[in-house]
This record gives C-alpha cells, structure tokens and sequence, in this order.
C-alpha cells in the first residue's frame, strides 16, 4: 500500500465504522488464547496490535513500506520493518499471527503463508482476513494494491498447501455487500475517505448488527479465517 493510502488509514481507523468492526472482530477472534508473544503482519496504523496489547500480548508490528512503519512507531508500538515473505525471526518462535488485509497485496501469497507456519508454535494460531470474491473487484483494488480478491475455496486451498488446518472460516461485512457493489460500480479510486457522522454511524449500525446473526456462510466482502499448523 502506497504511503498516502497508509496516513489516510491511519487518520481514519480510529473512528472509521470499519476498523472499528475489524478490531471488534479481532478481540472476539483472541478470547481464549492465553496471551503470549505476537505478530501483526501488514500492520499499517497498528490498530490491531494496540489490540493485542490491550488484551496482554507482548506484540509486534510488521510493515514492508517505511511510511507505515513510521506511522507505527509513532503511535508508540514496537515495530519492525520487514518482507512478509521472509519474517526475521526464529522458528517456532511465536504464539499468534494476524494477517488481516494483507495475502492480497503480495504476489507470492504461497511464500507469505509459509513463512507463518515456519515461525508458529505448533500450538500457535494464524488468523487471517482477506477481500473476498473476485467480482467484486473494482478500482478501490487497484488504488489500494490488491493483486487478487479470494474465494472461500481459493483461500482455504492456500492455507491448506501451507500447512495449515483451517478451524474457523466466515464471511463478513454481508449485510453491506450490495450497497459495496453498487458502490465500487458506479465510483473509482480507494474507499478509504472520511464519512460524513451519521452516515459513518449509520454504517456502523448496520455492521455491529451482524455480530448478532447467523451470515457466516453468505457471500460477504470479506473473508476471515483461523488456522493453527497441522500436525
């Protein structure tokens, strides 16, 4: 992601009805885990680490560009900058890995995936999100440096040829799936814009209601899975 899509999602994220669902979602995704040591790859403005901190793991910020590293650091949280297909770190060396948004910027996602299962605990868990369906691809994509978007099949397949079984895998953001469409459509360029309030609240309604109804397997906008390394 270029540097200007990366201020802008850090400007954005705090009050933005998505990543505040995302963080929702992450929090809910580590309920149970006993905390440990953790990565967050592609981690952009670090919303999801500050998560991870705040449920007590000892975590870590990734990021390939120096703009999001930067951003990062800034925001106090221990940061490294490095490829996502060759982590500077140790086998067997960590608890937990979250990838959310990031498989879909890179070429080789086969790499990226492999080099999870090498630095994981046998015990560890991999949680990942990615832009679901390729019909949906539009010139947000594009403007944000998405090589491909992932069908529920495609994704579970790259993850299984890593080593990976794959636990949990759901849709999200189903609800707004039509309006996204229509949106994407009829517009250009990136998403990540400023909201008028109401109507970032209005949204926000919309997709906390989906905490509360059984849309996992429906054709959402994204994609989000667990896996843990297979024995």
């Amino acid at each position: 992601m270029e540097g200007t899509e990366v201020r802008k999602l850090a400007e954005l994220e705090d009050d933005h009805w998505w990543y505040r669902e995302r963080r929702h979602l992450l929090a809910k995704a580590i309920t149970g885990l006993t905390p440990g040591l953790a990565l967050d790859i592609g981690a952009a403005g670090g919303g999801n680490t500050r998560v991870l901190r705040e449920h007590g793991w000892d975590a870590v910020a990734l990021e390939y560009g120096a703009e999001g590293a930067e951003v990062a650091r800034t925001r106090g949280l221990a940061t490294v900058r490095a490829d996502a297909t060759r982590l500077p770190l140790a086998d067997a060396s960590l608890d937990l890995v979250v990838a959310f948004d990031l498989l879909e910027h890179l070429r080789d996602d086969d790499a990226a995936v492999a080099e999870v299962h090498r630095v994981l605990k046998p015990t560890g868990t991999y949680l990942v999100a990615v832009p679901a369906d390729p019909r949906l691809w539009s010139g947000h994509d594009e403007a944000v440096d998405h090589v491909r978007r992932y069908t529920r099949d495609g994704l579970l397949e790259l993850l299984q040829r890593g080593g990976f079984a794959v636990t949990d895998v759901r849709s999200w953001n189903v609800l707004l799936r039509p309006l996204v469409a229509l949106r994407r459509r009829s517009t250009s360029g990136s998403d990540l814009d400023g909201l008028h309030p109401l109507v970032n609240l209005g949204l926000r309604t919309i997709i906390t209601a989906e905490r509360y109804l059984p849309l996992g397997d429906l054709p959402g906008v994204s994609l989000l899975v667990r896996a843990q390394p297979r024995s």
